[in-house]
């Protein structure tokens, strides 16, 4: 994962906390609604990032993949 990924993981989340502050949401249905919403914040603002810089704001590393060299070694060849 890179720190644009956990970046806009963050955003998602505070995003989804704002929503449920202002409106105050009741309920699983009302809450989920709430972080469906910052969620689809998050998405446009990742489709926005991407419009700009012409590449892919998601990589294939993740946590477990970070051991292994491999990985990082791939996502730094894509960036070239």
């Amino acid at each position: 994962m890179t720190n644009m990924e956990l970046i806009l993981n963050m955003f998602a989340e505070a995003a989804a906390n704002e929503i449920s502050m202002v409106e105050q949401p009741v309920g699983l249905t009302e809450s989920a609604d709430a972080a469906k919403r910052g969620a689809n914040t998050a998405k446009v603002a990742r489709r926005q990032l991407e419009k700009e810089t012409g590449k892919s704001a998601i990589s294939r590393l993740n946590a477990k993949g970070l051991k292994n060299n491999q990985l990082l070694d791939e996502h730094k060849s894509e960036e070239e």
